[in-house]
């Protein structure tokens, strides 16, 4: 079976490149890039099969655009900032080589954070359904953290691997975290979700306890402690940014936040 490798962008330069060039092998390569104003599609334009320039209307949006585009039914879906390897590319090859065993796959992505490869916190436990059946199911709608439900059979694990430099450095961290809550909180808010300032206090400190304790961010030595940190801190931003919004929205009945 052939395979579409999609991948959405917007002022990617940085690393579409290299992202693109972890492909090259697939039968097909689309990038659907949101009027990048620093060379992002002209870079693409040279590693990929097709780039189309289409107004950003949202992740799952721009995500079911793109697999719609393709030629092919087996869809490999990937970030900018992500990078296939060998292994994986491998695997994805094998698997198409016959008949798959699945409709989706789900694969495991290892982030590389402030000079090192991180195998603890939450992110050692960061799959996400990558490779997939167009037929088999569509992207969800949520703001973000979008992901490709499957309407038919469940997914299978791959042993291989994406590669994710999500974070320039502290700084862009903290660029995305407040972009990425201030998404959450307005999805919550419409939903009619509310918390309080004791969810505020409790879920971060637990946000905390769970990366650095029980999935050893204490293991990483102080970039597991600052991984730990920024995502309480996160917890405690989503949370906190959705207070503000209810406070001056309409009372409905209460629907608890959760913290995922």
């Amino acid at each position: 079976m052939k395979l579409t490798v999609t991948v959405i962008t917007y002022n990617e330069s940085a690393h579409i490149a290299a992202a693109l060039d972890s492909v090259s092998w697939a039968d097909e390569i689309i990038v659907v890039d949101s009027g990048s104003t620093d060379g992002t599609a002209e870079i693409a334009r040279g590693r990929a099969t097709r780039v189309i320039t289409r107004a950003w209307e949202g992740y799952s949006a721009q995500k079911n655009f793109a697999a719609d585009q393709a030629t092919h039914d087996w869809v490999l879906s990937m970030d900018a900032d992500e990078r296939v390897t060998p292994a994986l590319a491998r695997e994805v090859r094998e698997i198409l080589d016959r008949t798959p065993s699945a409709r989706g796959y789900r694969i495991r992505r290892v982030t590389h954070y402030l000079g090192r490869w991180i195998r603890s916190t939450d992110w050692s436990h960061d799959y996400q359904l990558r490779l997939y059946d167009r037929r088999a199911g569509r992207w969800n709608g949520m703001r973000i953290h979008e992901s490709f439900r499957l309407t038919e059979g469940r997914p299978v694990k791959l042993r291989g691997a994406l590669e994710h430099y999500a974070y320039h450095d502290i700084a862009h961290h903290l660029q995305k975290i407040n972009a990425y809550t201030t998404l959450i909180a307005e999805q919550w808010n419409e939903e009619g979700r509310r918390t309080n300032p004791l969810a505020m206090t409790i879920h971060p400190w637990a946000a905390f306890l769970r990366n650095y304790v029980m999935r050893r961010g204490f293991t990483e030595g102080s970039v597991g402690f600052v991984i730990s940190i920024m995502n309480s801190y996160y917890v405690f931003l989503k949370l906190a940014k959705l207070w503000e919004k209810q406070r001056t929205r309409p009372h409905r009945a209460p629907r608890t936040a959760d913290t995922a």
